[in-house]
């Protein structure tokens, strides 16, 4: 009888001492959901907002913010806002490769001029991909160009060289983006001259200033910063805003092995959609691989959840810059963002993501973060201040409240729409 009580008390002990652990499992089970999720994917407010906040120029002037440019630059918010186009996620890639090298997100505007983001773009002969390199200047920036591979058609090839060129360029003109965008467009050796004979100091000249210079090279410029006030302007417009508050896949750089057979057969035995790789990286899509090639690298949206997500560390993205290679001059105007550096992987999970180490997250803004703990409702403040790039939606889902109670509670009729600077009510 002894021993029966015995087995009976250490089955109830084990019984008790296990349902902790069961209970605790099924409260990780939507905290491991979120963070796959985030992992996988960003929204795209946040990627809108790392734009912002890296502008070495935010100041729009009337001339900027002109009919002119907003009819020639329409097509920019309205694909970076369409759920059918791929424009977004890549923006956000090339974003943050300027962020990381500590450079003015304007840079990040110059596919929209040259390639309107295609990645495959081509003009004749000349100029190819994204950035539209010439031959002569990609082989100059250690991208490969032959029969068998064109790296300008790969977004990782070109934006890696094109953050490298501009990098030297804006250290070279001290800092201003301006000059290092003209230089950029007709050649670092015309713009380095036209600066000595306009007295050689870089942070005070701008291009008006500069003579013996293309019209089309002063139009770049404009271009470009008329381009930024276009898509800021654009966060003043409530419904833009929600058809950018939506999610797309967090595009990282993966390794396609030299025995792969076709981006189609590599695409589907990792779970990936073959047009949508097609799409974003042409180089690929009828190269002959031989064996023997340099490793390839190719696009792609971000398969798995990185282990150990929930331990992230913030940092500033500043402290990201290679420092084997600063640029001369940091980004004076540019506001730093949060950046979330993952926990590497184990081995099992590396070969499936072979960049995941490396993986990075822009970390939302507080208006943006995960409502899976929302504020207490003793906590919850009366009113709200509406700042840029808000919109009606973010603001309910930040307080956790229902958005149609914002709209009724302050009266904003069936659009909802808001403008920074507006107080509104969040109770009643």
């Amino acid at each position: 009888m002894t021993r029966l009580r015995i087995a009976l008390l250490a089955a109830l002990l084990a019984t008790a001492a296990g349902a902790p652990a069961v209970a605790a499992a099924d409260d990780v089970a939507p905290a491991r959901r979120t963070a796959e999720t985030a992992a996988t994917t960003r929204n795209g407010l946040d990627i809108y907002r790392s734009f912002r906040d890296g502008l070495a120029a935010p100041e729009c002037d009337a001339e900027a913010t002109s009919p002119k440019w907003r009819q020639q630059f329409a097509h920019a918010p309205e694909r970076l806002a369409s759920p059918d186009d791929q424009t977004l996620p890549l923006f956000g890639y090339v974003v943050d490769e300027f962020r990381l090298a500590g450079l003015p997100t304007e840079f990040a505007l110059i596919p929209f001029v040259e390639s309107g983001y295609q990645p495959a773009a081509r003009n004749g002969k000349g100029p190819a991909g994204l950035w539209q390199f010439i031959g002569s200047t990609a082989r100059n920036h250690d991208v490969a160009v032959h029969a068998q591979y064109d790296g300008r058609l790969s977004p990782v090839d070109s934006t890696k060289a094109a953050v490298t060129y501009l990098r030297k360029l804006y250290g070279m003109f001290g800092g201003n983006w301006q000059l290092a965008v003209m230089a950029y467009n007709t050649g670092e050796g015309r713009v380095l001259q036209a600066v000595r004979n306009a007295g050689g100091d870089y942070a005070s000249l701008g291009p008006s200033q500069l003579a013996g210079i293309s019209p089309v090279t002063y139009a770049y410029v404009q271009k470009l910063h008329a381009l930024s006030c276009v898509l800021e302007k654009n966060g003043d417009h409530d419904r833009w805003l929600s058809a950018m508050d939506r999610q797309v896949p967090r595009l990282t750089v993966q390794n396609l092995p030299q025995d792969a057979a076709s981006l189609t057969g590599w695409a589907r035995d990792n779970g990936h959609d073959p047009g949508l790789l097609a799409r974003l990286n042409p180089a690929l899509k009828n190269a002959l691989w031989r064996s023997g090639n340099a490793a390839l690298k190719l696009l792609a949206p971000a398969a798995t959840a990185l282990p150990g997500l929930a331990s992230s560390t913030a940092l500033n993205v500043a402290d990201r810059i290679d420092k084997r290679n600063p640029p001369a001059t940091p980004v004076a105007a540019a506001r730093p963002v949060s950046v979330a550096v993952k926990a590497a992987p184990p081995p099992a999970a590396a070969a499936t993501m072979a960049d995941a180490g490396n993986a990075v997250e822009i970390a939302p803004p507080a208006s943006r973060r995960s409502p899976a703990n929302p504020p207490e409702a003793n906590a919850l403040p009366q009113r709200h201040v509406v700042q840029r790039g808000e919109s009606t939606w973010s603001i309910a889902r930040q307080y956790h409240v229902a958005a149609a109670d914002l709209i009724r509670l302050n009266g904003l009729g069936k659009r909802g729409a808001i403008k920074p600077g507006m107080e509104l009510k969040l109770q009643d």
